[in-house]
């Protein structure tokens, strides 16, 4: 029995089989998710030939302090944006030995949004040590806090193994 719905436990089952024949190893770097996505990767039997380690930054300064997000950068464009939500990859892949980071940072509520940044926004980001970079905005909107997030694990596997097909 998995803690995940069945269709996460297939996407994480398939990461781990298609990352695993590729040599290829992940990081996570979670603000919204608090773990989820790797928890969801670990959940598969021989995940640690995968997952090099993931980073739980809820914080604005764990941000800056585990992954080097630039305090100007949070000053200016917010915790949940595209600009921290690709430094957040950057700094969880070198601050790893992953081949590709996934990172996420949103709102799951149900508070704390507001008209420009409402509950359900979500900033997704991957990157791999080839420089490709991915972003997503999603806007899955006010469903409710444990929807929010489970949405967004799966996003983030999909961008994982999107990513992986571009290095």
């Amino acid at each position: 029995m998995s803690l995940f719905p069945d269709d996460i436990e297939a996407q994480a089952r398939h990461i781990i089989e298609t990352f695993s024949a590729r040599k290829l190893m992940v990081s996570t770097a979670e603000s919204c998710t608090g773990g989820l996505i790797a928890g969801a990767l670990t959940e598969i039997a021989g995940s640690s030939a995968v997952v090099d380690r993931g980073f739980v930054t809820y914080t604005n300064d764990a941000k800056m302090d585990m992954l080097g997000v630039p305090s100007s950068v949070l000053a200016t464009h917010g915790a949940v944006s595209r600009e921290t939500a690709l430094l957040m990859a950057t700094g969880a892949l070198f601050r790893s030995r992953a081949g590709l980071a996934v990172a996420v940072t949103g709102i799951a509520g149900p508070a704390g949004g507001s008209a420009e940044k409402p509950v359900g926004l979500v900033h997704l980001a991957a990157r791999g040590r080839n420089g490709k970079i991915l972003h997503r905005e999603m806007r899955y909107g006010d469903i409710g806090r444990t929807e929010i997030r489970i949405a967004t694990v799966r996003t983030a596997l999909e961008m994982l193994l999107e990513a992986a097909a571009r290095t």
